[in-house]
């Protein structure tokens, strides 16, 4: 049976006067197109760089378009080659609000090549937990819309197109922010597409497949199912995302953030849990749904986590609480116009099933989900 990868490769590689994809879908630059656009692939045009590609900003259509431009500097073997072809083939069929829009690709030679809008606000990751935090902070209501945001496009990638799509790199670095501040979500080079109507197959990896994603992707944004055995379902993008839930609410980095909220709340001191910033900002009844939805997505074991369709509901939902506090609190505001909520108690999700103690994480973990919500926070403000 033909791989995906070997799919990809075929179809881009197609002479333009046969191939229905991906010319059809979306626009092919040539190199010498491309050397236009970043001034020769100049350095001061570099705005990103990770593992194996290079992002340059760069112009098109006689300078009157801004673009970004993710090039394939290092080519190890294949297996790399392939991950951007995946990108390509997924983002030139892909529509969505909350998505990058791909504008097109460049294969010649040997250069692999996107083409995506510039989006103008950069990452969630340098926003939320650089510098930019310090001087202007994201708003608690701005941040629940960004989750909202996620939430959709990844819904739309499980249920929305004929073949279910698992990003599995779903991350702060990866969700992009628009001049109105909302979400686009991108980088798909580690993505997989299922087979037709099988919306949680899984996945099993050979040991090249697997080498090549943690090398984009850090173990602390990725489920202990796939991590154990490599076997990818779609709970597994539900698990990342309720990483970037904590860390939108305490804004501190993945690696330590799960088992960091884990211990705060067995101690119940939920409220050192939550970003300084936003510690009387956020209604009480937005927070206990908004804790409950992130609690539940990192649970251990896939198969009791949320859907990202039951996730997206859940936080629209606790958008709305916060939109009607927020507007039967206008008399209550202090005296520098902010809100000023109280922090409550919180139990934790309500659940049949709680998660066992004996997880396959060790304590210590920086991956560990097997939270216990049993404790209380106390009500110190």
């Amino acid at each position: 049976m033909e791989s995906v990868s070997q799919s990809i490769s075929k179809l881009l590689r197609r002479p333009k006067q046969s191939s229905a994809l991906p010319e059809e879908l979306c626009r092919r630059f040539s190199l010498a197109e491309i050397k236009i656009a970043t001034n020769n692939f100049d350095n001061d045009l570099v705005i990103h760089q990770w593992g194996f590609c290079r992002a340059y900003k760069g112009f098109i259509d006689d300078r009157t378009r801004t673009v970004t431009i993710k090039r394939l500097i290092t080519k190890p073997n294949k297996g790399f080659e392939y991950l951007l072809r995946t990108e390509v083939l997924l983002l030139c069929q892909l529509r969505h609000p909350n998505l990058v829009p791909h504008i097109g690709y460049c294969i010649d030679e040997d250069e692999n090549i996107l083409v995506c809008e510039f989006i103008v606000n950069g990452c969630l990751f340098r926003k939320l937990l650089y510098k930019d935090h310090d001087k202007d902070p994201l708003p608690w209501k701005q941040r629940l819309k960004i989750c909202v945001g996620v939430a959709s496009v990844l819904h739309y990638l499980h249920t929305g197109v004929k073949h279910t799509i698992i990003h599995h790199d779903v991350k702060l670095d990866n969700i992009l922010l628009d001049e109105k501040w909302e979400a686009k979500l991108s980088d798909f080079m580690s993505s997989r597409m299922c087979p037709l109507n099988l919306s949680t197959v899984r996945f099993v990896y050979t040991e090249e497949d697997t080498t090549y994603l943690i090398h984009g992707t850090m173990a602390q944004h990725l489920d202990a199912e796939f991590l154990v055995s490599g076997e990818l379902t779609d709970k597994s993008d539900v698990y990342s995302f309720g990483v970037v839930l904590l860390q939108l609410l305490c804004c501190r980095k993945a690696s330590h953030v799960v088992d960091w909220a884990r211990k705060r709340i067995q101690e119940g001191t939920i409220n050192e849990m939550i970003d300084p910033y936003l510690i009387g900002k956020i209604a009480p009844e937005c927070l206990m749904i908004y804790l409950d939805i992130a609690t539940s997505c990192i649970r251990t074991k896939g198969v009791d986590r949320p859907t990202m369709g039951e996730v997206e509901i859940e936080l629209e939902r606790a958008l709305q609480l916060q939109d009607s506090a927020d507007a039967a609190s206008k008399d209550g505001l202090d005296p520098s116009g902010e809100y000023n909520y109280p922090i409550v108690e919180y139990t934790g999700p309500a659940s049949p099933t709680p998660e066992p103690e004996d997880s396959i994480w060790d304590s210590d973990s920086t991956t560990s989900a097997d939270f216990s919500f049993n404790t209380t926070m106390p009500n110190n403000q």
